[in-house]
């Protein structure tokens, strides 16, 4: 299976590969369901995978030419959905993973979307802002024939954010002649960005951690919480967390990790962060904690809120929280998953966990196409009601299968996509 996208390229000795182990959650969804072969196979190969050139004149008048992606693995339900990373590890194997598990994720939350994922091989604190405008325009110009709103909606990742998406917009919208807010979410609110998508992704990851606790009888309310990554998603549910009760005691970012065991001042935190270049190391009041000391921290619940393959089979066994919320795309590989849930951690997987930001962009191209625009508090009411839907209905999933939540959460989502593939039909 899947060989005519393994062969485009050669992993790594020792790296755990995201494409292998997202079509193994597949493969374990596809068994639990009986699911027809022939099936399988169309849903483990992504329908278009696009790579483009991207030449650039650098400030300093060199030329470079980069390469960017675009993989679009499924649209039986909607339109392709997913965001566009800049960050030096992407690969073609990874977007194509993360694509995979945007279809599923959409399903599972009842969105009518399929997955996609882009993304450029680069750093974006080595170029100037000049300097990426015109990388992202240049491969907006290259995609024009694959994106649109009612084709392929590109939204924020890693290395991106509102801005790389108003370029974004921008460049399409001059080629087609109008302003086409739809084609892009996760923009500035000036050029019909939703109110909440900010803050959307951390806020879903809040949402299941507190539907997750509630289901052992347990609150928010002191609850002990550490959190790998402090940007826009790990930083989002640190905040909301500390607003409703929970103690913070550990975050990190790429200049280090803090720790306080009476809790951090999540707050003083977030100014202290703004005013040192978003870097958090040296926060008064706290001790510094390195990458592997934070991910062993006793805790009531850990939250990986980087990137994939933090937790493997080589630490996993010092993993101390009971509970792990996955707010990063694949933190936890399969053999860590295997492990957490032989000693009873329930993992919270990443379909479900970090969904909202994927809901909050669907409300966003909704308000695009209509345009009219709602208020926060609707948004963030709406974005809740289909995140506590899917956890109870991914609850239910596990009890009747008798299987862990991330078994339960595939089922549900692969399923939605094989009885659409099914009703659909095959073409021609």
């Amino acid at each position: 299976m899947n060989q005519a996208l393994l062969s485009l390229e050669t992993a790594s000795p020792g790296h755990i590969c995201p494409f292998d182990q997202a079509c193994s959650y597949l493969e374990q969804a596809a068994k639990e369901l009986r699911m027809d072969q022939g099936l399988l196979e169309v849903m483990s190969h992504p329908r278009k995978v696009v790579t483009v050139s991207i030449p650039v004149k650098l400030d300093n008048g060199q030329v470079q030419v980069l390469a960017g992606h675009r993989v679009q693995h499924c649209d039986v339900l909607g339109p392709y959905k997913g965001g566009t990373r800049y960050h030096p590890a992407v690969t073609l194997r990874e977007i194509s993973a993360l694509a995979m598990l945007m279809t599923w994720k959409c399903a599972l939350v009842g969105i009518p979307y399929g997955g996609a994922k882009g993304g450029i091989a680069i750093d974006p604190a080595r170029y100037s802002v000049g300097e990426l405008e015109r990388i992202t325009r240049r491969y907006t110009s290259e995609l024009i024939k694959d994106i649109g709103p009612s084709v392929d909606i590109p939204a924020p990742d890693v290395g991106t954010s509102a801005r790389e998406m108003a370029w974004m917009m921008d460049t399409y919208s001059m080629n087609v002649g109008h302003a086409v807010p739809g084609v892009v979410t996760g923009k500035p609110i000036s050029i019909g960005g939703s109110r909440g998508r900010e803050m959307a992704t951390g806020r879903g990851v809040m949402i299941i951690v507190r539907e997750a606790l509630a289901e052992r009888g347990e609150t928010l309310a002191g609850a002990k919480i550490v959190i790998q990554g402090f940007g826009n998603v790990g930083g989002a549910a640190a905040v909301l967390l500390d607003e409703a009760g929970a103690k913070v005691m550990a975050v990190s970012d790429v200049s280090g990790g803090i720790f306080n065991p009476e809790g951090l001042d999540i707050q003083a935190l977030k100014v202290y962060a703004a005013e040192n270049n978003r870097r958090i190391a040296g926060f008064p009041g706290s001790v510094p904690v390195s990458n592997a000391e934070l991910l062993a921290l006793p805790c009531d619940v850990l939250i990986p809120a980087a990137l994939e393959n933090q937790i493997t089979e080589d630490n996993v066994h010092e993993v101390q929280a009971k509970f792990v919320a996955e707010a990063a795309n694949g933190p936890v590989t399969l053999a860590a998953d295997l492990a957490l849930e032989a000693r009873g951690v329930t993992v919270l997987p990443d379909i479900l966990a970090n969904a909202g930001g994927v809901v909050v962009s669907y409300l966003e191209w909704v308000q695009g196409l209509s345009y009219v625009f709602w208020d926060e508090e609707r948004v963030n009411r709406e974005m809740e009601g289909l995140m506590v839907h899917a956890y109870h209905e991914v609850i239910k999933q596990s009890k009747m299968r008798q299987v862990p939540l991330r078994v339960a959460a595939y089922t549900l989502g692969v399923g939605r996509v094989a009885q659409a593939l099914s009703d659909r039909g095959l073409y021609p």
